[in-house]
């Protein structure tokens, strides 16, 4: 019997241990835990990142594009209009979206490498949710540019630009907005990706108790010598003593 207490409590200590090995290997949402030295090689090589990156380049064509080459004038004319069918209004959501991409996807940037030093797990939740619906609701903005450009730009009449000044320009914009619908889609899919996790997580720290901290606190029932069949009809205090063992916070039975 002593034997087979021992092996018991070396299965607890393991599965404790084990316990303790998870959790301190543990990521919450995405990153481990505050207070680690920011690695600069692994924060560039996170898909997320990548995708920021890239959108933060596609943000810079289309604004470039449109403010530098979107508005043109007629031979004889001196007032420009916007190369999109002169519809100004094309011109300015394509400038704004630009601009405002690329103050966006810097803003992330920013708070991905600040988000490995944030202690709360209910800050870093609130950070992923609000990647989640920010990148979503930008790739829905670019999915509406690129429709509303590419049927401005299907619209627009020859004689309004007979020499087919910024042609390649208004095309490029169009091109970059159809790729930022996907590069903002796949943010908004690894945000939610890192929001699973990150519950699934913080559900199990929640969860989990350690029974050798919980054994000492936590109220037992008493048991009598009666309740215990002792093969001498006595000794059932040493052998409740022995049927119970407190590190382990179950009760175990001897047979």
């Amino acid at each position: 019997m002593t034997q087979l207490r021992r092996g018991v409590e070396e299965d607890q200590r393991g599965g404790c241990a084990e316990r303790r090995r998870t959790m301190e290997g543990m990521q919450a949402y995405g990153a481990g835990k505050a207070g680690g030295a920011f690695d600069p090689v692994t924060f560039f090589q996170q898909p997320q990142t990548i995708l920021r990156i890239v959108s933060w380049l596609f943000s810079i064509v289309i604004f470039g594009c449109i403010a530098n080459e979107g508005y043109i004038n007629r031979p004889k004319e001196m007032e420009e209009y916007c190369i999109f069918n002169h519809n100004q209004n094309a011109c300015n959501y394509g400038v704004f979206m630009g601009s405002m991409a690329f103050l966006c996807c810097m803003a992330f940037l920013a708070l991905d490498v600040y988000f490995p030093q944030i202690s709360s797990v209910k800050d870093r939740k609130k950070a992923v949710l609000a990647d989640i619906g920010v990148s979503a609701f930008w790739s829905f903005m670019w999915f509406v540019g690129f429709c509303f450009l590419a049927n401005q730009w299907q619209v627009t009449k020859h004689e309004d630009n007979p020499l087919r000044e910024g042609g390649d320009a208004a095309r490029a914009a169009i091109t970059f907005s159809f790729f930022s619908i996907f590069t903002w889609a796949g943010q908004s899919f690894l945000a939610f990706q890192r929001y699973k996790l990150g519950a699934d997580s913080a559900l199990f720290s929640q969860e989990y108790m350690d029974p050798s901290q919980d054994a000492a606190g936590a109220p037992y029932t008493s048991f009598s010598g009666d309740d215990l069949e002792s093969p001498g009809g006595g000794g059932g205090q040493a052998n409740n003593d022995r049927a119970f063992d407190g590190t382990g916070g179950y009760q175990r039975q001897e047979y």
